[in-house]
């Protein structure tokens, strides 16, 4: 069993989570402004990837430019890794290679702090994509708190590379963010990313959502 094999229902029963999809988690999030290379490449690459239809695409022509943006936005403050095996608890599933895992660190060569998890949506469909991306998640909790690391919450996306669904772990609930974000709004997409990766190093405080 791997991330992959999670679906929504499965990773709750499994990790004993709880969800909260009635909430937007990011309404307040101001829009970030992009650089004039992300604009110009996505101009440049948005449609190629849509009429592609790929995952391959998608990632190589979108996603990837806007991870590489978000930690460039944080002063290259954080790390991004790509294709990396995140093996926590082999026993219990949370095992195998992640799309991308952005960490509060800015260690490059290794995985250190894992807070954001990115997963690409197969098939375009976002739903199923949230089981994988939760037990990414689950998986990044436990890793940190191995490492004596107790941050107040995980975050978590999964994407088309047109289409973003936000995700935050907290304890054992998990919210998913009511709205969807499209690559028509990429300002809003990389404000939420860079409050996310801010609130994770503390630079911020969290939104209340209540």
């Amino acid at each position: 069993m791997a991330y992959s094999d999670f679906t929504l229902k499965k990773v709750k029963a499994e990790f004993q989570l709880k969800t909260v999809e009635s909430v937007s988690l990011f309404d307040e999030v101001p829009e970030a402004e992009i650089s004039s290379y992300l604009a110009t490449t996505l101009t440049r690459n948005v449609q190629l990837a849509l009429s592609i239809n790929t995952e391959k695409a998608r990632s190589e022509l979108i996603i990837i430019n806007i991870l590489v943006e978000a930690k460039e936005m944080l002063a290259e403050s954080i790390s991004l890794f790509s294709g990396i095996d995140f093996t926590v608890d082999r026993e219990r599933g949370l095992s195998g290679f992640c799309d991308y895992i952005l960490s509060q660190s800015a260690e490059q060569l290794y995985l250190d702090v894992p807070v954001l998890a990115v997963v690409e949506a197969k098939n375009e469909d976002i739903i199923s994509g949230l089981g994988q991306c939760i037990a990414e998640m689950y998986a990044a909790k436990l890793y940190n708190e191995k490492e004596n690391r107790h941050l107040p919450c995980i975050y978590g996306a999964v994407t088309t590379g047109d289409e973003w669904k936000f995700l935050k772990l907290a304890e054992d609930t998990v919210f998913i963010d009511k709205p969807s974000y499209y690559i028509s709004s990429i300002g809003k997409i990389m404000g939420v990313l860079a409050h996310m990766l801010k609130k994770a190093q503390g630079k911020i405080e969290e939104i209340e959502i209540w």
